[in-house]
């Protein structure tokens, strides 16, 4: 269900790397748990944003969720049409409903982000509970 290309959090974001540029959105699970996300809190561009520390805040019918960073690095697009349409996220995201690309300072971050099996085990578990 989670596609291999990506690596992800255990906070249900997931990130897409190519080369040193990390595309980051949160995941099918993770927009499910939130509900509808009716307002999204973009950083701006060139902000410089560490691995673990919260860059975005997601609004949702449910929750007020601090998005974690995947990567360290600095903002260098964020997606501008999520201002106009938060719920892009819950309809398509691992698309369209991608929130930063962010160029990534330090490359051996990304070994510490899961695989898209060990990310499904961490869905199966709190899909149980």
């Amino acid at each position: 269900m989670y596609p291999a290309n990506l690596r992800y959090l255990e906070s249900h974001q997931w990130v897409k790397i190519e080369k040193d540029i990390a595309t980051v959105g949160i995941t099918h699970f993770g927009q499910e748990k939130m509900g509808d996300i009716l307002y999204v809190e973009l950083p701006e561009k060139d902000k410089k944003i560490k691995q673990k520390d919260t860059f975005c805040t997601l609004e949702s019918v449910k929750t007020v969720f601090d998005v974690p960073s995947p990567v360290t690095g600095k903002i260098l697009e964020v997606n501008e049409k999520l201002n106009e349409d938060p719920s892009t996220i819950n309809k398509d995201p691992h698309g369209e409903g991608w929130l930063v690309k962010v160029k990534i300072s330090n490359l051996q971050e990304v070994n510490s982000l899961l695989s898209a099996p060990e990310y499904e085990k961490i869905v199966e578990k709190e899909s149980a509970n």
